[in-house]
């Protein structure tokens, strides 16, 4: 973005500010004018702007959590005296986030999309090795946001202290002819040692987990903070939210529709088949042939592979990664500040079917998740009830592999 005296900061969601702070839901964009602009220029980096521009666009977050974006600055919205017009924005950079893994292929633009944050005070990145560059290099970014790098076991409890919000994309990506499964052996024991580091020295902080397979890393960090006395599945999180964009994506591509009108549910798990795009709860609503469904459902579910084999053994899906836990990182970080309309889609535990773990849209609030959204698995298709119902031995399979894995760890111990 570039930035002059007089420009325009595009910071995400159509804000309207009318005569009162509370006036949000119109739908057309409004300039702000700030009465503090050293205060606006410590936050957003920026050269201090005569307006700001809230464009729906550019956010990280659906249509379903614009509203989250919109109240977060209304609550900061403060009308100074004797001005009816004018507004003092004051937002608040005041939560840790830690990255495990941070010097990775998901890790470094992660790191860069979460320093971006406006919500954010400070940011740790750890890595086994080469963090201490990504971290220089990041630092030299003005924004709010305070860098500090950690390098190395002997340096992991340090990188945990006092975080908020621990994302843990550690491990090996895919290559080609790879399966997810493939990746278990090798991402199984980083993921249990990064966890059993979380439990000791940040218990209360919500979990991201990234490292694949997810499917079985999420119950492999459970079981891992039982065994500590420390499991709240209320703060533990499988990020599934790259389905979810990659179906907004190609159903709008396909319908020809506005990307930010477009949301779909997706439920299951986040593999293969175990991923499933519940089409016929498309927002806006929209028809779709049987043709249509099969070829998107196929296409969500393989998009991983589709990327993977394009980067033809140089990588996985790295920026559309980061750019989907940056999204669900922004919307923990808005929760946690208080905010009380936020949903995400996300593959924790669950009684929504008979398995332990399963992906699907959850409010999330201050304390994790607040609730469970069903209403998205009432009144499937004919088609969706059968993928549902194909995929949950895959599913239970994946799961009580990771829950295994860590009871015959602990056995050997």
């Amino acid at each position: 973005m570039a930035a002059t005296s007089a420009a325009t900061l595009s910071i995400g969601s159509t804000v309207s500010f009318g005569p009162k702070a509370a006036a949000l839901q119109q739908p057309k964009s409004m300039g702000v004018k700030l009465t503090n602009l050293t205060s606006f220029t410590r936050f957003s980096g920026l050269k201090a702007a005569g307006s700001v521009n809230c464009e729906a666009e550019s956010s990280f977050l659906g249509k379903e959590s614009n509203s989250a974006l919109r109240s977060s600055f209304a609550l900061r919205a403060q009308k100074q005296q004797g001005r009816s017009s004018h507004y003092h924005l004051q937002p608040q950079a005041s939560f840790k986030v830690a990255i495990l893994g941070a010097a990775g292929g998901i890790g470094q633009p992660l790191a860069l999309l979460i320093k971006m944050s406006p919500l954010v005070s400070t940011l740790h990145l750890y890595d086994i090795a080469n963090v201490k560059g990504v971290a220089a290099d990041l630092s030299h970014c003005n924004t709010p946001s305070q860098v500090v790098d950690f390098t190395g076991t002997s340096e992991l409890a340090s990188s945990l202290k006092g975080v908020d919000v621990v994302v843990i994309p550690a491990g090996v990506p895919r290559k080609p002819g790879m399966t997810r499964d493939d990746l278990f052996n090798i991402n199984a024991n980083i993921v249990k040692s990064l966890v059993e580091a979380v439990a000791d020295n940040c218990p209360e902080a919500f979990i991201h987990m990234i490292s694949n397979p997810v499917n079985s890393t999420v119950p492999i960090a459970a079981e891992v903070l039982k065994q500590k006395g420390v499991y709240d599945p209320k703060k533990l999180f499988g990020v599934t939210t790259l389905d979810v964009v990659r179906a907004n994506t190609f159903v709008a591509q396909k319908k020809n529709l506005k990307l930010i009108d477009v949301d779909v549910p997706v439920v299951g798990g986040h593999a293969g088949i175990t991923i499933l795009p519940l089409l016929s709860k498309t927002r806006p609503s929209v028809s779709f042939t049987d043709e249509e469904i099969q070829e998107l459902t196929v296409r969500i579910q393989n998009a991983g592979t589709e990327v993977v084999e394009a980067k033809a053994g140089a990588g996985s899906a790295t920026l559309s990664m980061a750019y989907a836990a940056a999204r669900f990182v922004e919307s923990s970080l808005r929760a946690l500040d208080g905010d009380g309309d936020v949903y995400e889609c996300s593959y924790v535990q669950s009684d929504l079917t008979d398995l332990p773990f399963f992906a699907s849209r959850v409010k999330l609030s201050n304390k994790g998740v607040e609730a469970l959204i069903s209403s998205d698995l009432q009144g499937l298709t004919e088609y969706e009830q059968k993928a549902l119902d194909a995929l949950k031995p895959e599913l239970k399979a994946s799961i009580e592999k990771g829950v295994t894995f860590v009871q015959k760890q602990a056995v050997a111990a």
